[in-house]
């Protein structure tokens, strides 16, 4: 089964409401979905409010929907203090939107997001630095390989440091239209395209996806 952490609805840019993502979800064969619109102090009480909604809807189909958000393009030096508040508004799963090479994020972010052992996912995280894996190894937060287009012109080279140092990856899909949902399939196929070995692909996909789950299960 399915667990995809990385998600986004009409909340922020997405194109469909929580409940409908979660549908497909459920047909994509999914057993868990965090929602994670892109967020900053504008908006987290609203997204996490009104996502919170569907969850009991979701459960109707036995799947478990996560309400969390994606911290986006926020000051560095200020990163630590909106993580603070997105978990005590209650955000399940804290992902960070990092130094992808598709946008203008500030440098500073991945380092930031790495060093905060409340971060969950740096997702996308660009040429990402060998010492900034190192301490997201430490602080057990998860690299990200994606299969969003753009943003996945780095997934080698985050695998590659990953591997060096053995920092946990996980394969999110950061959808934002129905046909970006993958299967437990093709998941497994975009970790072996960047590199992953079988062993280093099943843990992306799946032991990794089900440890932040259960983190996120105790927020």
């Amino acid at each position: 089964m399915r667990i995809e952490l990385h998600s986004h609805t009409l909340l922020s840019d997405g194109e469909l409401i929580p409940i409908e993502l979660a549908r497909r979800a459920v047909v994509k064969g999914h057993k868990a979905l965090a929602i994670t619109d892109h967020a900053s102090l504008s908006n987290l009480d609203r997204l996490l409010t009104e996502a919170k909604r569907d969850v009991p809807l979701a459960k109707e189909w036995g799947l478990e929907l996560l309400v969390g958000v994606e911290i986006t393009h926020v000051p560095a030096k200020k990163l630590d203090m909106v993580v603070k508040e997105a978990k005590k508004r209650g955000a399940q799963v804290i992902v960070v939107h990092g130094e992808t090479v598709s946008e203008p994020v500030e440098p500073g972010t991945n380092h930031a997001a790495v060093s905060n052992p409340d971060v969950d996912i740096l997702a996308h995280p660009g040429f990402i630095s060998l010492e900034d894996v190192e301490i997201a190894k430490r602080n057990d937060v998860a690299l990200e390989i994606t299969s969003r287009r753009a943003h996945n012109q780095t997934n080698g080279h985050v695998a590659r440091l990953a591997q060096q140092v053995g920092a946990r990856m996980v394969v999110n899909t950061d959808t934002h239209a129905p046909n970006d949902l993958i299967d437990i399939d093709m998941a497994l196929s975009v970790a072996l395209a960047a590199g992953l070995s079988q062993a280093e692909a099943d843990r992306a996909v799946g032991q990794t996806p089900l440890r932040i789950l259960k983190r996120a299960r105790s927020r």
